[in-house]
């Protein structure tokens, strides 16, 4: 049983590190110029063939919406580096903080999971000892 949540717990890091690689070359500007480039060509090269107008629009469709993906990714990716930031900075200047959720983002999915069971239990005790306040 030890072995199989040791070859989970590798797996999950490695699928973690694939997702954020890939995270980061979907919002790459380099890489929405390499996409704009290919349905530009898509497009050019669709254009000699006879078509109805249906089939042109849902190539336009079809590729405004392809390279929205790369813009979303990249509009995603600043605005979640910005607020991570933000975050890192609020709990890095506070002292009792507990700085072990400074750079969460950079954490395991299993290691998130134990610190969000660590802050509710600690939310659960600040309740009851406002209760028993009362």
């Amino acid at each position: 049983m030890r072995k199989i949540q040791k070859i989970y717990s590798s797996t999950e890091k490695i699928f973690e590190r694939l997702v954020s690689s890939v995270t980061s070359i979907l919002g790459n500007s380099i890489t929405f110029i390499l996409a704009f480039c290919l349905v530009l060509f898509w497009w050019t090269n669709n254009l000699f063939t006879t078509r109805d107008v249906h089939q042109i629009i849902g190539d336009i469709i079809f590729g405004t919406t392809f390279l929205s993906l790369f813009i979303i990714q990249k509009s995603f990716n600043r605005f979640s580096g910005s607020l991570h930031l933000k975050v890192n900075e609020l709990v890095s200047s506070h002292e009792p903080a507990n700085n072990s959720v400074i750079n969460a983002e950079e954490k395991t999915e299993r290691e998130i999971t134990e610190l969000s069971k660590e802050y509710a239990e600690l939310a659960e005790q600040v309740r009851e000892l406002e209760e028993g306040n009362t």
